[in-house]
């Protein structure tokens, strides 16, 4: 594998500040201060806050007026020299059967988010959408300063999402992606346990990796395994996406689960029992094919395995977080801490 040149992106670092539910009139109130105390931290303007309160609260108000068991995360979105508020909100409703029309003004019928969708769409400075009848809803918006604003990182073209167990404030696992001109590298650990102490073990994860990627997996989950002793340790998985050669080489320790998703195949990856940081006999990469149009996922153990390819995304044309968050939606059944990776290689 190559060695780690400039062109190699390891941006944007995503911190999830809070999962809000939306179901009462007064929980509206609350995810709209949660943002805006956010974009106030980042250094907006007044009139950029006010804006992005606006788009919020419309966002809030649909969930509770349409949705059942809604939830909104607010998280931050940052590069080396600008950040951005990113709000995902995900429902369980009944869904939206025609996504273009939604986005109109004056779309106010049971089954679509209302007529807020418009303006939310016009103050953001990006904004898609992801609808199934019968199973919910997924949208996802993001905040810059400025409306106007091209991302350092470029196009992303993977994402994840983490939400901690009930109880907790902080999720023990975590995720990191770097991208280079011919290769993807996505990394997860499941910190052993819940709380700061697993959060702290999976950031130990993280930092290691954002450092040494790209690396052939193997090496990497050694090196992890290592650097995980003298913390709870946890499992691990990378996954080397080569966007020429068009496989994915992908090794595992402990319970993360990878797959490479195709049409309507689903091919699961192999991780080998272990506890990174503590114990590891065996740490082995195994090599798989990247069809066209694939998407790749990884995901920790607090989402089953008893999901296919149908989970309510469309792999083709939804963003990667949108698709990791309806699989989060549909997967995310365990009272556990839970994370979802996913990439689109081009």
């Amino acid at each position: 594998m190559e060695e780690v040149t400039a062109a190699t992106t390891c941006l944007p670092l995503v911190r999830d500040e809070a999962w809000l539910p939306v179901e009462e009139t007064a929980h509206v109130g609350r995810i709209r201060r949660t943002a805006t105390a956010l974009t106030q931290r980042l250094g907006f303007t007044a009139n950029r806050t006010a804006e992005v309160g606006l788009a919020v609260t419309e966002i809030g108000t649909n969930l509770h007026k349409h949705a059942r068991q809604g939830v909104v995360l607010i998280r931050t979105v940052r590069g080396e020299r600008d950040a951005a508020v990113e709000v995902v909100a995900v429902d369980r409703g009944p869904g939206i059967g025609d996504i273009a029309l939604a986005w109109q003004d004056g779309q106010s019928t049971t089954g679509t988010l209302g007529v807020g969708l418009g303006a939310v769409a016009r103050l953001a400075t990006s904004c898609s959408m992801t609808s199934r009848l019968g199973s919910g809803t997924a949208l996802v918006a993001r905040f810059a300063p400025t409306k106007v604003w091209t991302p350092e990182w470029g196009v992303e073209s993977a994402a994840g999402i983490t939400r901690p167990i009930n109880g907790e404030e902080v999720c023990g696992d975590a995720y990191a992606f770097c991208r280079g001109a011919d290769r993807m590298t996505l990394m997860m650990c499941d910190g052993s346990g819940h709380g700061p102490l697993a959060a702290a073990a999976s950031d130990t994860a993280v930092r290691l990796f954002r450092d040494l990627a790209p690396m052939p997996p193997d090496q990497l989950v050694t090196r992890l395994h290592q650097a995980l002793r003298g913390t709870r340790g946890g499992a691990v998985a990378v996954a080397d996406i080569d966007l020429v050669a068009r496989t994915v080489r992908y090794c595992g320790l402990g319970n993360i689960a990878g797959a490479v998703l195709a049409g309507d195949r689903k091919q699961g990856m192999i991780s080998v029992p272990g506890v990174a940081g503590h114990q590891a006999r065996t740490i082995r990469a195994f090599d798989y094919p990247l069809p066209d149009r694939a998407v790749v996922a990884l995901h920790s153990d607090g989402l089953t395995e008893r999901w296919g390819v149908d989970f309510g995304a469309d792999l083709v044309q939804d963003e990667p977080v949108l698709i990791a968050t309806t699989l989060l939606r549909e997967a995310g059944v365990r009272n556990d801490d839970a994370s979802v990776l996913v990439a689109r290689p081009a």
